[in-house]
């Protein structure tokens, strides 16, 4: 018989183990942790967090550590701030007059973020650090920039990504995403 004749040292993949790799939908469980340990962000295997490898949703040094894993895989990961969110800017926090915020003067407080464009065209979200007479201070940094992340990960289900999906560049439902598109559900081999 065949089986017995595979080395115990064989590379042998068992259908339905799929690999992390480019292009499949990962499903995971997690808890992500700041050094001081304060819970930071978390899904459980209820509501799992989903997302395509190698598509930049999620931080580049998570998405490197998870390459290779598969379903019923753990794993603690500690990502580095410049693999994470990003080291501070200082060049991102900035003192504005308050006159900048007509519409919004009488409602701003402090965590408030908005959105802004740069000069070079690209969407910004900034967080209103303190108000003060004349002046808001905002911080254009993400809110986690600056700070190592430590993930504490389950691999629940990887999958090949529909074409859909990879057309779209997310994640799409059990039965679709109702984009109300005609595009072919079909997975992707």
């Amino acid at each position: 018989p065949i089986l017995q004749s595979l080395s115990r040292n064989s590379s042998v993949k068992v259908r339905g183990h799929m690999n992390i790799a480019s292009g499949k939908v990962v499903s995971l469980a997690y808890r992500l942790t700041n050094d001081a340990g304060d819970l930071l962000d978390r899904a459980d295997a209820g509501e799992p967090f989903e997302y395509i490898q190698g598509a930049d949703q999620i931080v580049p040094g998570l998405e490197t550590a998870l390459e290779g894993l598969k379903a019923g895989d753990k794993k603690k990961v500690k990502v580095a701030a410049a693999d994470g969110y990003g080291e501070l800017r200082e060049e991102l926090r900035m003192k504005v007059p308050r006159s900048k915020f007509p519409a919004a003067e009488d409602e701003l407080v402090e965590g408030m973020q908005f959105e802004t464009s740069s000069p070079g065209g690209e969407g910004m979200v900034f967080t209103i650090v303190s108000i003060e007479k004349d002046e808001v201070e905002i911080d254009g940094n993400h809110p986690l920039a600056g700070q190592a992340l430590n993930f504490d990960v389950e691999v629940l289900g990887v999958r090949e990504a529909t074409r859909e999906e990879l057309a779209h560049g997310h994640v799409h439902g059990p039965h679709g995403h109702g984009h109300g598109h005609d595009d072919d559900e079909d997975t992707v081999h």
